[in-house]
């Protein structure tokens, strides 16, 4: 017997597939902090010194927070200070618990190039004050996303240009091959605090070069053999 709502649920968030006309539905939204030493550095943080010895942290937002690249979003509410992280995205196929590194690749579907959009302002309050982050990492429209390139067409890329720009200026670039924590490791760790699921989703951290937006940017970044993602912010 189906369920009855008191009202219509509402739709399920989801991200393009590259050359694919059905759509990869989103689950969850992981994320790691601190993955490359010299953004930990800018952030006034010491990065990790041995990524087989030290736990990630991580955070969420909500899975309604995706954004299909080349949209234009709303400036966010209550904060002076948005900021642009350009990251390395893992989509989950397949899930499980205390998932062993050496398969944890098992479980990717395929990766896309995202974007965290974070309430610089906000995040520092709130560590301050040691409080949680949610309200400075899931506000809406914080995840654009550009479409998912599965495993069977580009494998899984662990070197390669990560850069993004802002209004055509670079801002940030790096290597996938700096990450403190691999993406084995980070679906390992994660998989040890949550059962993983297909449909997540795992931001797997910025390179250095985090900075301010504005009404009227133009955001775009890429991901060397994965592929590109941009949105405008409103005037």
């Amino acid at each position: 017997m189906s369920a009855e709502f008191i009202f219509p649920p509402p739709p399920c968030p989801s991200v393009a597939i590259a050359q694919d006309a059905r759509r990869f539905p989103v689950r969850r939204i992981f994320c790691i902090a601190l993955n490359y030493a010299a953004h930990a550095r800018e952030m006034g943080k010491e990065p990790a010194k041995d990524a087989s010895a030290e736990p990630p942290f991580f955070f969420t937002k909500p899975a309604d927070a995706v954004v299909d690249s080349g949209a234009t979003i709303p400036y966010p509410t209550l904060t002076n200070d948005l900021h642009h992280e350009i990251e390395l995205v893992a989509a989950l196929g397949r899930g499980g618990s205390d998932i062993p590194v050496a398969r944890a690749l098992d479980c990717v579907f395929g990766y896309a190039t995202g974007i965290d959009l974070t309430r610089r302002d906000l995040q520092a309050a709130a560590r301050n004050a040691g409080r949680p982050w949610d309200m400075s990492k899931g506000f809406d429209h914080s995840a654009p996303i550009g479409a998912i390139r599965p495993v069977a067409e580009i494998g899984h890329p662990t070197r390669g240009r990560i850069s993004l720009s802002v209004n055509g200026v670079l801002r940030q670039a790096g290597d996938l091959n700096d990450l403190i924590w691999s993406v084995p490791q980070i679906i390992a760790a994660l998989s040890r605090n949550v059962a993983l699921a297909p449909g997540d989703l795992i931001f797997t951290g910025t390179p250095s070069g985090v900075g301010p937006l504005l009404p009227g940017d133009l955001v775009e970044g890429e991901v060397e053999h994965v592929g590109s993602v941009a949105v405008s912010i409103e005037k």
